[in-house]
């Protein structure tokens, strides 16, 4: 059973996506970023890409800034036969300082939850053998 197996992924977000003032990123960055460790889950679990069925919940709890690196973390909460619910975490694990100057940043001691979604992902029907 895979229910409880997490993927994590790591992106620096470009200063290219920042999208209103005070470099503010778009929460759908984040949901691209949850398509994405989601799509390994199923790899993982299903030897398939799967597909995102739906989101039933996506809280914005803190700001996304360009010159922030993410962490996005999925994890299998419930397994269906074709379906997997999933819980799904974004933090800020480094943060631009342009206050500082255009390149300062720094690692934070402790990461900052950005976003939290539960999704559901569906994956094909497997043959039966035997």
């Amino acid at each position: 059973m895979s229910v409880g197996l997490s993927v994590t992924h790591r992106r620096y977000v470009p200063y290219a996506h920042a999208h209103y003032g005070g470099n503010l990123v778009d929460g759908a960055y984040v949901l691209g970023l949850f398509g994405d460790v989601a799509t390994e889950v199923c790899v993982r679990t299903d030897g398939d890409e799967g597909l995102f069925a739906g989101y039933s919940a996506v809280s914005f709890v803190g700001p996304v800034l360009a010159g922030d690196v993410l962490e996005a973390t999925a994890t299998v909460v419930r397994m269906g036969n074709r379906s997997r619910e999933i819980a799904f975490e974004a933090r800020v694990v480094c943060r631009a300082l342009p206050a500082e100057s255009p390149s300062a940043a720094r690692v934070l001691d402790t990461p900052l939850v950005v976003v939290t979604a539960t999704g559901t992902v569906v994956v094909p029907e497997r043959p039966h053998t035997g």
